[in-house]
């Protein structure tokens, strides 16, 4: 019942909150940004689905700004994992783009090469960013599920459970 309350609580301020960044009469900026709890109910949905795949993993909750909020690793995971999911969910952040869609790109496309020369980014599928009325908020990064295609759809689906609006 608490878990289904804090779920309506965060529908209601989430579809209460401004569409876009709107500067207060004072001028300073009002900004939606991941709460630690919506970052704890998505990394719970990340272990959840990977765990119920047979998997384990690593995910990180970056906020709009690139800070870690949080991060949970299973026990078994490779401790290079940690970091390779904190890069993804910034990468995904900092080009409000799946980082599956980027790694594509930069196979595919001369002009886009160059963002593998980038040490901050990280091209491999599994991160996504977490978007609310069309703004990015923040990103999910998820590692260590066996592959890029594993570690996304961990986290897509825990993004579908815990962030409807995305």
């Amino acid at each position: 019942m608490t878990f289904s309350l804090s779920l309506l609580a965060a529908a209601a301020f989430i579809s209460a909150a401004p569409a876009q960044d709107a500067p207060a009469a004072n001028g300073v900026l009002v900004r939606q940004d991941v709460s630690l709890d919506l970052a704890n109910r998505l990394l719970d949905g990340v272990l959840s689905t990977c765990h119920a795949q047979g998997r384990s993993a690593v995910a990180a909750v970056v906020d709009r700004s690139g800070n870690l909020v949080a991060l949970q690793r299973d026990d078994v995971v490779g401790p290079h994992n940690t970091l390779a999911a904190q890069r993804k969910a910034y990468t995904a952040l900092s080009t409000k783009t799946a980082t599956s869609v980027l790694a594509e790109r930069a196979r595919n496309d001369p002009t886009s090469q160059n963002l593998n020369t980038l040490d901050e980014l990280l091209l491999l599928g599994g991160g996504v960013p977490l978007i609310v009325d069309g703004q990015v908020i923040g990103a999910l990064g998820v590692a260590g599920a066996g592959g890029a295609a594993g570690d996304e759809g961990c986290a897509t689906a825990a993004i579908r459970q815990h962030l409807p609006t995305h």
